[in-house]
């Protein structure tokens, strides 16, 4: 009965080590990380800076920030790179 947890809990290991799974472990805390900075990231502006484009009708509203999108992928670009160094 121990070889049989023996080998599921190193099926679980290898599972874990796998690439795919530690990206998706990854992403669910940049997540929650970007979750829980919300209310300070909203309080700073971000989201509604020049060059984001906003159109408003009566029942409908389009929102893309284009300039916000810009200046976090510039962030993280260089955070990777600081890292990866």
């Amino acid at each position: 009965m121990l070889k049989g947890n023996s080998d599921s809990a190193q099926r679980f290991l290898k599972i874990m080590k796998s690439p795919i799974s530690q990206f998706l472990i990854t992403i669910g805390i940049v997540l929650v990380l970007v979750g829980l900075l919300w209310p300070f990231l909203q309080k700073s502006g971000l989201g509604r800076l020049p060059g984001d484009i906003v159109v408003e009708k009566e029942n409908f509203r389009f929102y893309f920030p284009l300039t916000t999108s810009v200046i976090v992928s510039l962030i993280l670009t260089l955070l990777f790179w600081l890292f990866k160094r």
